[in-house]
């Protein structure tokens, strides 16, 4: 299993619509990557254990099978996926895929 992440930096003026990630970006990307993606989760960074601003606002975690699967369910979509983006945020993504070993 592979992971896909999307992580979304704390930044000055940076603006975040958490309901429209959750209940239209999200479900977006679901619907065009169909069978292709396994699961998905969101996070909404509240802060850190310290109790001081958390270096992000937002993420989420895409799991597929493999690399391939992945690139497969975005292919044809990313136009309208990456399209969608600026209706919930200003803020420049940080991305990585990770090999889930646990």
């Amino acid at each position: 299993m592979i992971k896909y992440s999307v992580l979304y930096p704390n930044v000055e003026n940076g603006e975040f619509d958490h309901d429209y990630y959750r209940d239209v970006h999200l479900p977006l990307i679901q619907a065009r990557m169909g069978d292709y993606l396994v699961s998905f989760s969101i996070d909404k960074i509240i802060g850190t254990p310290e109790g001081t601003p958390a270096p992000y606002v937002a993420a989420c975690h895409l799991v597929c099978r493999s690399v391939e699967d992945l690139q497969k369910g975005m292919e044809g979509h990313i136009d309208e996926i990456v399209g969608d983006v600026a209706n919930f945020t200003n803020i420049t993504s940080v991305k990585w895929i990770s090999e889930v070993v646990a």
